[in-house]
């Protein structure tokens, strides 16, 4: 979990910050993307992907980070947003903002996934990222937990989807409530529903 940092020190590196998002594949709610830095040699072995832990652990792993992290960057695009310009590019997006809004600012970039973002600052796509690189998989913890965070925030407005249980995702119970009230307001208009 700690190579792609250490090659990169060795490379002269050293402010590094590993990029994550959660939320491409919903059928609702914003695509929230994270950037975090942790200091020179940071080690923690319970940090791993967000999607391989439960919910509480995730919760647990999220104060943690926030404590430990030298600094924690976020971006969000909103749905009407990714309707528009479609899912990849608010994705990258996402990741630009989180980067852009780091308080310290990092010399490379490790970044889940295949594509690079549109800033000038050195970079290195990690396919699976966030189960290879500790920045990354905390990165993609604090996606998940802030995501899911504002996903019950809309449960309360839209109770009918049951956003609390499903945080937007597809579900058979989602998609069902969707043939029979409708798109709301948070809905992506672009995103088939099957």
């Amino acid at each position: 979990m700690y190579g792609f940092e250490l090659r990169a020190r060795w490379r002269g590196f050293d402010v590094i910050a590993g990029v994550d998002e959660a939320g491409r594949g919903p059928l609702a709610g914003p695509v929230v993307a994270a950037a975090v830095i942790f200091p020179s040699g940071y080690t923690n072995g319970e940090i791993r992907d967000s999607k391989k832990l439960t919910p509480l652990k995730r919760d647990a792993l999220y104060k943690i980070i926030r404590d430990d992290a030298v600094s924690i960057g976020l971006g969000l695009i909103e749905a009407s947003v990714i309707d528009r310009i479609n899912i990849l590019q608010a994705t990258l997006a996402a990741m630009k903002t989180a980067v852009s809004n780091l308080s310290t600012q990092p010399d490379y970039l490790l970044i889940d996934g295949t594509n690079t973002i549109d800033i000038p600052i050195q970079q290195e796509t990690i396919i699976k990222g966030d189960s290879l690189s500790v920045s990354v998989a905390a990165a993609s913890i604090i996606a998940k937990v802030l995501r899911d965070q504002l996903m019950d925030r809309y449960h309360v407005l839209y109770p009918q989807y049951n956003f609390l249980k499903n945080k937007g995702y597809g579900t058979k119970e989602h998609r069902e409530a969707v043939k029979q009230y409708g798109r709301c307001k948070i809905h992506r208009k672009s995103f088939r529903i099957k």
